[in-house]
């Protein structure tokens, strides 16, 4: 994909789901991929795999709801690589519970973890960006940060703040061609969805248009186009990858 072959990307919650297959599709691209998460078994598996198919990548264990892990795992991402020209904001967590009843550090571990981090990580990669003129930044936001969901008003309220975030920093960033974008999955099969009962799964099948829920690699394509030269005179854009769950 133009833009992306030689380039260095870094994605968090790179361990599995939607961001390993960033980390993948990326790599795939021809990009050079720092492999971040808390799970490092799971990490320097993913960069194997990436090496053994001729691609370069790396594994940085990094809890992002601690600034000082992010600060140290990019410093040494930027000391492998030598820059950052992408970053993925993938890493999310969440601790579901009716507002009434929610506990306080559930609602700020997620918010911690899903929007503080997103903030911090752009705050560290910015320099290198700004050095070459050139960068692409993507956050994972979510369907329900558009449309609210019942019992998660933490995770809704972090995907929300993501896309005031995405816009700021467009703003912000954009005359030094940095573009920061989202992308919004809606209903995804992944480990934090495998908790959920089959009964529930198809339910919510049955409110999207396509028929299906998604997977990974279908919110992976959104990013490495997002990350592409082909986008390049896209920013501050929500690009929805929900199969029609939510439209308009």
């Amino acid at each position: 994909m133009s833009g992306v072959e030689g380039r260095v990307a870094l994605v968090t919650g790179a361990s599995q789901g939607i961001g390993r297959a960033c980390a993948l599709v990326l790599a795939e691209a021809g990009a050079k991929v720092a492999v971040c998460a808390r799970n490092q078994e799971k990490l320097e598996h993913l960069a194997g795999e990436i090496n053994g198919k001729g691609g370069e990548a790396a594994a940085f264990k990094m809890d992002v709801s601690s600034e000082e892990e992010i600060k140290a795992g990019v410093k040494a991402a930027i000391a492998r690589f030598g820059k950052i020209d992408i970053l993925v904001n993938n890493a999310g967590v969440t601790r579901d519970q009716l507002v009434m009843r929610m506990k306080r550090a559930d609602w700020d571990s997620v918010l911690q973890t899903n929007l503080t981090s997103a903030y911090l990580c752009i705050q560290q990669v910015t320099s290198s960006m700004l050095k070459q003129r050139w960068g692409r930044i993507i956050n994972i936001t979510s369907v329900f940060g558009q449309m609210g969901q019942a019992g998660q008003a933490n995770y809704a309220a972090s995907k929300a703040g993501l896309i005031g975030l995405t816009m700021a920093v467009a703003r912000e960033l954009g005359s030094r061609n940095i573009t920061c974008n989202a992308v919004a999955p809606g209903f995804i099969e992944t480990p934090m969805t495998d908790v959920l009962g089959d009964e529930f799964k198809q339910n919510a099948a049955k409110q999207i248009p396509l028929g299906r829920v998604g997977s990974p690699a279908d919110v992976a394509s959104a990013v490495a186009f997002l990350a592409s030269d082909e986008a390049s005179y896209i920013t501050g854009h929500v690009l929805n990858v929900n199969g029609g769950m939510l439209m308009g």
